[in-house]
């Protein structure tokens, strides 16, 4: 996969943005928080009209928490080749919320996750004000229900691949 210096400025004013997740198991479409989130949603749409998130796998799947996708490698450690900033707003996680995985403060790259239909509030309490929300599915709950529900390894990685077939962006 390719990696970049930095993303490019993508967004258009006054457009509201949603992402059409294409997964072996079925579409998740996210509505994004352009408003909220500019950074992070720019650096998701500008990689996913440039085809990065194409054949990807969910690498991490935790019952009851999330599942996670958006690494090149499919190990967790690899990313679009920079880093952006967080961006850490009122709004707080709740189920099917969508949040940037990081490795610490100011570490987003292109890794993601969306909360499980059954988190805990210990667990929401452990991603408030650390990680990025940036959107929320608006459809394809039962997709992510099923992904969550996956038989996975001692590393929480799906024994069989969950694939991220592509990310289609749609402006309005």
């Amino acid at each position: 996969s390719k990696t970049y210096s930095a993303p490019q400025q993508v967004l258009q004013n006054n457009t509201d943005y949603k992402a059409v997740l294409k997964t072996s198991y079925g579409d998740i479409t996210i509505d994004l928080f352009e408003s909220e989130a500019p950074t992070t949603v720019n650096n998701f749409v500008f990689l996913a009209q440039d085809g990065f998130y194409s054949n990807m796998i969910f690498h991490r799947v935790i019952k009851d928490f999330i599942i996670q996708t958006g690494d090149p490698k499919g190990t967790g450690i690899g990313g679009p080749g920079y880093y952006i900033a967080d961006e850490i707003t009122d709004r707080k996680f709740a189920p099917y919320m969508v949040g940037m995985a990081n490795a610490g403060t100011n570490t987003n790259g292109s890794q993601f996750f969306i909360t499980a239909k059954n988190i805990s509030q210990t667990n929401i309490n452990g991603l408030n004000g650390k990680y990025t929300i940036f959107g929320e599915v608006v459809s394809g709950f039962s997709v992510v229900d099923a992904i969550n529900s996956v038989q996975t390894n001692s590393s929480d990685k799906p024994i069989s691949d969950v694939k991220l077939l592509s990310v289609e962006i749609i402006k309005s």
